[in-house]
């Protein structure tokens, strides 16, 4: 398999130790540039960029309560760049969850665990 090619990568998740180790993983081995955001509004604001691929968490309100969720920014972001690739990521193992996301235009789907990382790496560069 050729090696991945940089892409501009969007994270969006209010857990500031997860988006450190996510961040550091996916430059690892190819230079992504990834930037960070702690809320889904925050990433609405900076769409412009055209980042290639979001990584968005599914509950993006337990730091920031007044923060949307991960399915409205879903939805925001289909409706405004349409040619982003999402990737959702969410420690919710419920079916159902998983495809509402899909649905509502995810293009993937990971749950939060030790491989999660490793998975959504082997998307990006599927992508």
């Amino acid at each position: 398999m050729p090696a991945s090619t940089p892409k501009k990568i969007f994270v969006v998740d209010d857990d500031p130790m997860l988006t450190l180790a996510l961040e550091d993983y996916l430059t690892r081995k190819v230079a992504h540039q990834v930037t960070v955001f702690e809320t889904g509004e925050a990433c609405l604001n900076n769409l412009a960029a055209k980042p290639d691929v979001i990584i968005l968490d599914y509950y993006l309100n337990s730091v920031h309560k007044e923060a949307a969720n991960g399915m409205e920014i879903l939805q925001a972001i289909k409706k405004e760049s349409p040619d982003s690739h999402v990737i959702m990521l969410s420690s919710q193992e419920r079916y159902g969850v998983a495809m509402q996301t899909l649905i509502k235009g995810a293009e993937q789907y990971v749950i939060k665990d030790e491989t999660a990382f490793e998975k959504i790496a082997g998307m990006i560069d599927e992508m």
